[in-house]
């Protein structure tokens, strides 16, 4: 955060002050919604949230150095009153961005986003100070939060950008404005919010594309037919990537190590090199590709970006995440989100990094899925016995009875229990997983599936 005294954002925001001793007070760090993580001399944004109101922690944040809380309403200590706290996010962080500048990295795509987030801020950070968003803070409040941890110093700013619904990118890139827009995939993540195809989900994802100058960048996944199709939408400049022989940035001579961790050489204008990835599964050499687009066209030589991509670790919870317990039991967390290209993609990384060991796939639903719904849970009951998967464990009613159905019908021999709840699934875990196992814990974050992978751990 650059230095703002309360005076100056209240400015800013044609805020009021309350019980401010001091409008010189300078606010000297980021910005939280988290009481629990405030740091001195930040700001406490007080947000209304599903289960409390950051309002009641005011006095708490204050008392853990906020200088001073972000309301819609008098708190009794330091505060800027505003009408609507999100929006007023969103004006501080687009006022302090125009005060800086750096490289604005925008990205999106309906599976991928935090992966390829965090690598390529794994692969920039070495070449110049780089803000990333934090975990998955891609929405209309964590969005303004990234934006306002960067001061003068910063060179890079890359932003996950997620999107709900119609016009949800086009507010996002409206508070940080991208240099480069990098579109990964259209899948049929939010389908049910944004019209109930994949081309809706498509022209919301475009907003990002259309965001950009003339002299930007737009960089798009050659091998996903939806986001090629985005050229014609933006004035920017095109640089494709992908598997085809036609994308600029290219993936060759994919293999795949037998813990299923992905090695390729990438191919671009200016040379190759070879690149040995830590995270497991095949679908991972597309997020570094986008990664690596992005460095490409910042200027970064192959030999740097595949060092960097191959030094890469896993940053955010909750996605393929692995514990080994001391019995060799495996634990695969990756419940943080599921949707049916995502679930595809975790359970073939799953039985690859599994090898002859036996498997347990604990699967929940997968939201919003519109009327498509029914279907695609059977195609992943489906798809978890083609693979061999040799347990399956569903969680919670809706449509998991016709996943574990479709597992059971196709005769291929996987064993199938149904389980109510997460705390029946726990239970029959207990009594089910033995040593050596594979785990593999994936649903939609709504589902609470995380509960399972921690039980187990």
């Amino acid at each position: 955060m650059i230095p703002m005294t309360l005076a100056e954002i209240a400015q800013v925001l044609g805020a009021g002050l309350h019980d401010v001793p001091d409008p010189d007070a300078l606010v000297t760090a980021p910005s939280v919604v988290d009481s629990r993580e405030v740091v001195p001399g930040g700001l406490f944004a007080a947000t209304p949230g599903a289960r409390v109101d950051g309002h009641d922690y005011a006095g708490t944040a204050v008392a853990a150095g906020a200088v001073a809380v972000l309301a819609a309403r008098p708190v009794g200590v330091p505060a800027i009153v505003v009408e609507d706290v999100q929006s007023a996010l969103g004006v501080l962080a687009r006022h302090v961005l125009g005060r800086l500048d750096p490289t604005v990295i925008a990205l999106t795509g309906s599976v991928g986003k935090t992966t390829t987030k965090d690598l390529l801020a794994q692969v920039l950070e070495p070449h110049g100070p780089t803000v990333a968003t934090d975990r998955s803070f891609n929405n209309e409040l964590g969005l303004p939060l990234t934006v306002l941890r960067a001061d003068a110093g910063t060179r890079y700013l890359v932003l996950e950008m997620g999107a709900g619904r119609k016009g949800d990118l086009t507010y996002l890139t409206g508070i940080a404005p991208p240099d480069l827009s990098l579109v990964l995939n259209v899948g049929a993540a939010h389908v049910s919010r944004m019209g109930g195809g994949l081309a809706d989900v498509a022209e919301a994802k475009g907003e990002l594309v259309e965001a950009l100058r003339p002299d930007g960048y737009a960089l798009l996944n050659a091998d996903d037919p939806y986001v090629a199709g985005m050229v014609p939408r933006t004035r920017a400049r095109v640089v494709l990537y992908g598997r085809s022989p036609g994308a600029a940035v290219r993936a060759e001579k994919v293999t795949l190590d037998g813990a299923g961790r992905a090695a390729f050489d990438l191919v671009m204008p200016s040379g190759r090199a070879r690149v040995e990835l830590g995270l497991v599964g095949a679908h991972q050499v597309a997020n570094a590709l986008g990664a690596a687009t992005v460095a490409v066209t910042l200027g970064l030589p192959a030999e740097r970006i595949a060092a960097g991509l191959s030094a890469a670790t896993r940053r955010s919870p909750g996605r393929f995440e692995i514990t080994e317990r001391p019995d060799g039991v495996t634990v695969i967390d990756d419940a943080y989100n599921a949707n049916p290209e995502s679930m595809r993609a975790g359970l073939h990384a799953f039985k690859a990094m599994a090898g002859g060991r036996r498997t347990i796939a604990v699967l929940g639903g997968m939201g919003q899925q519109a009327d498509a719904s029914h279907a695609r849970h059977a195609q992943v009951g489906r798809l978890v016995a083609q693979l061999g998967i040799d347990v399956l464990v569903t969680v919670g009613g809706e449509d998991m009875p016709a996943m574990a159905r479709e597992a059971e019908l196709s005769g291929l021999g996987t064993a199938v229990h149904r389980s109510e709840d997460v705390t029946e699934a726990i239970t029959l875990l207990k009594e089910l997983v033995e040593p050596g196992d594979v785990v593999f814990v994936k649903a939609s974050s709504e589902y609470g599936l995380g509960a399972c992978a921690r039980a187990l751990r």
